[in-house]
């Protein structure tokens, strides 16, 4: 009997598990696909979806890997390569969102400005969003006009605001259609005091972050050097088939694997060190 409640006792355990287990992995694809379209929406590349990326991804490794083994016939050499070439396309992507993000960090300031001159001058909160489409900066016009005609079209404001933020991407423009929001639902004479205090902190974090990465940034170059010049050393090899013939072996492989994964983590430590805080989209 006492061998029984045991077994019992076990499974049920195991049920636990696994089912804790399965919750927990479950979300983890969804979780990666929504942080890799919300990624594609801040670089601006609204019509590529993360299943395009994977695939450019993996066209480019195979085209990266065909190359190599015409140019220098080693398949070692060629399967590192094609790793790398793999990464190519989500490495371009992620500095497209970085470089993005940055002209709007700049950007965003000057919005607030013309929100809050808006609402001192008296328009509604949907005409002053609406405005920001015709006078606020050009590269952030796109959405409040799409924003206006929505709304336009609908009549339905917090429906307008909830897809002007999901087109901004953008934890200001979150923080910023979130005090329009509870502006519109709860009144109040403070929304453009609150606006103009929003404008002057967005400034000085430009101002700082700005100076802090000219700062870094021949740290950081040089460092990306570091890391690319025994590649670089790998690339002028390439020409010599006997040197090459080397890293086909077993050894040879086997160093090439260790210096690959070497160089990523050193990466990664090198972008996670010299990586500014950023805000995080906690109000969409």
């Amino acid at each position: 009997m006492g061998a029984v409640i045991g077994a019992l006792f076990g499974v049920g355990l195991l049920l636990v598990w696994s089912g804790a287990r399965g919750s927990r992995a479950a979300p983890r694809p969804r979780v990666r696909t929504e942080r890799m379209r919300e990624m594609l929406l801040q670089a601006g590349l609204t019509s590529v979806s993360p299943l395009q990326l994977g695939m450019l991804q993996a066209g480019s490794a195979v085209v990266v890997l065909l190359l190599s083994l015409v140019v220098t016939g080693s398949v070692s050499v060629s399967g590192i390569f094609a790793v790398f070439g793999a990464a190519g396309p989500r490495l371009i992507v992620a500095r497209l969102r970085n470089r993005r993000m940055s002209d709007r960090r700049e950007l965003w300031p000057e919005v607030v400005d013309n929100l809050t001159s808006g609402v001192r001058a008296g328009l509604s909160l949907p005409e002053a969003l609406s405005a920001v489409g015709v006078r606020g900066p050009e590269q952030l016009r796109e959405p409040f006009r799409r924003f206006g005609s929505d709304y336009r079209t609908s009549g339905k404001f917090d429906d307008s605001l909830n897809r002007l933020k999901a087109a901004l991407a953008d934890p200001v423009g979150d923080r910023v259609c979130e005090s329009l929001r509870v502006a519109r639902e709860v009144g109040g004479t403070d929304l453009g005091r609150l606006l103009l205090t929003l404008s002057g902190f967005l400034r000085e974090d430009a101002r700082t972050r700005a100076e802090l990465l000219a700062r870094q940034s021949w740290s950081v170059n040089a460092a990306r050097m570091a890391v690319a010049a025994p590649w670089l050393v790998l690339v002028l090899l390439a020409t010599q088939r006997e040197t090459l013939a080397a890293y086909d072996s077993p050894t040879g492989t086997m160093i090439l694997l260790i210096g690959a994964v070497l160089s990523v983590a050193a990466y990664r430590l090198m972008v996670r060190i010299g990586r500014l805080p950023e805000d995080r989209r906690v109000l969409r």
